[in-house]
């Protein structure tokens, strides 16, 4: 029998930097939240939203508020363990250009994961980024996050130390499914992906 796996797509950000609401704009026919959710669907029994009611955004799926605000990310990982248990997809959801390969590759590689490992993550190895908000997180996860929370360390990098992580490294080339909507600049870009799309 399959492992269940489920999703947590993280919607709480507050755009301060675009200047307007991220998860509201639109991508190939639809927000960006409606399509990370699609998605994650795709490849997960169940997807919820973290951050934002979906309801509201126009979007089919159970809201998991933040057991303890204002601990960005962390905070919203963690409370989906709590309530949805691991292992757990979570998903950015200012993530236009992800795919459904990358998503399988993701978690083709959390299968195969060495014992120890309690996060699957994409590694780019010229720079030592990982993509945290592309990820799969154990149950054994937990722990860590609450502590460093704790802490008042919420950078996701630091919570969860090499050693328990399993990487999927990628080169700069492979890098645009990773491409996040933060600035105006970004907005501009997609776009400009956006124009050649559509174009004949």
């Amino acid at each position: 029998m399959a492992e269940t796996i489920n999703a947590l797509v993280l919607a709480g950000g507050k755009s301060t930097r675009l200047g307007t609401d991220k998860v509201v704009l639109p991508f190939s026919g639809r927000t960006l939240l409606a399509r990370m959710v699609e998605l994650a669907g795709r490849h997960c029994a169940r997807v919820w939203v973290s951050g934002r009611e979906p309801g509201a955004l126009g979007v089919d799926a159970p809201w998991l508020p933040d057991d303890e605000p204002g601990m960005g990310p962390l905070g919203g990982i963690l409370t989906g363990l709590r309530h949805i248990g691991g292992p757990l997809l979570v998903l950015a959801c200012d993530l236009p250009l992800l795919d459904d390969q990358t998503v399988r590759r993701l978690l083709a590689a959390r299968a195969e994961r060495p014992p120890q490992a309690v996060m699957t993550t994409f590694l780019q190895p010229a720079t030592g980024y990982i993509e945290a908000l592309v990820a799969v997180y154990e149950q054994g996860c937990a722990p860590l996050l609450a502590e460093a929370g704790a802490r008042g360390l919420y950078k996701l990098s630091r919570a969860v130390p090499p050693g328990v992580r399993h990487h999927i490294p990628y080169s700069q080339q492979e890098s645009a499914v990773f491409f996040n909507i933060n600035y105006p600049a970004d907005l501009a870009m997609l776009e400009r992906v956006r124009a050649t799309e559509c174009a004949p």
